[in-house]
């Protein structure tokens, strides 16, 4: 027998802008779902990896170069509006940006920085869809823990290649021609490895 209750609307791009500032909108499956924009900590990890990336991989300084590196890009996948912490493109996949507001071309790297409001989506319903559009690597960084857990693509499946953190640098595929100074990510206290000690005079 057939429900009474009415069919939910999917959601639409109206929805999205349609929403505050101080959120973050994504459309997943047809649901809108709605964040709050990143805390200190998150924004942190996602700043100084960036920093650490876009030199050497996005500017080929110090590095092979060859890549497109942003900040929070908005991706379409079909019906799926996604917002990445960040994203990478090889340039030879997209030797220049689109004219549109968002990429339709999947990545060829996301990272996505676990909050206590976004973990479990990003490691289900948006690690799902990164799989099924094959994109080749996901990175889950996540401050609490001071780690960066590697996803490759192998096959359909995304399978751990990894999982690298603390205080030292590291080499972490598909960057791994110059190391990441992966404890600038977790905004570690004065003295802490990688950082001068307090001057006590």
């Amino acid at each position: 027998m057939a429900s009474g209750l009415p069919k939910k609307r999917p959601a639409t791009y109206s929805d999205l802008l349609a929403l505050p500032e101080n959120v973050v909108g994504q459309i997943i499956d047809g649901d809108l779902v709605v964040a709050p924009r990143p805390a200190p900590p998150h924004v942190n990890a996602t700043s100084y990896l960036g920093g650490e990336l876009v030199g050497p991989y996005g500017r080929g300084r110090g590095g092979p170069g060859g890549w497109l590196i942003l900040d929070e890009p908005e991706l379409h996948l079909r019906d799926h509006v996604l917002v990445l912490d960040l994203g990478g493109w090889l340039r030879e996949r997209m030797p220049r940006l689109p004219e549109t507001a968002w990429f339709e071309l999947r990545p060829d790297w996301v990272c996505e920085v676990l909050s206590s409001s976004t973990a479990i989506l990003d490691r289900t319903r948006k690690q799902d869809i990164y799989r099924e559009h094959g994109v080749p690597w996901l990175w889950f960084v996540d401050p609490p823990s001071r780690t960066i857990e590697v996803l490759k693509l192998s096959g359909s499946d995304l399978i751990v290649a990894g999982t690298f953190g603390g205080e030292s640098q590291a080499r972490i595929p598909p960057f791994d021609a110059v190391a990441i100074d992966v404890g600038a990510l977790w905004d570690s206290p004065a003295g802490a490895a990688g950082e001068p000690p307090a001057n006590k005079s």
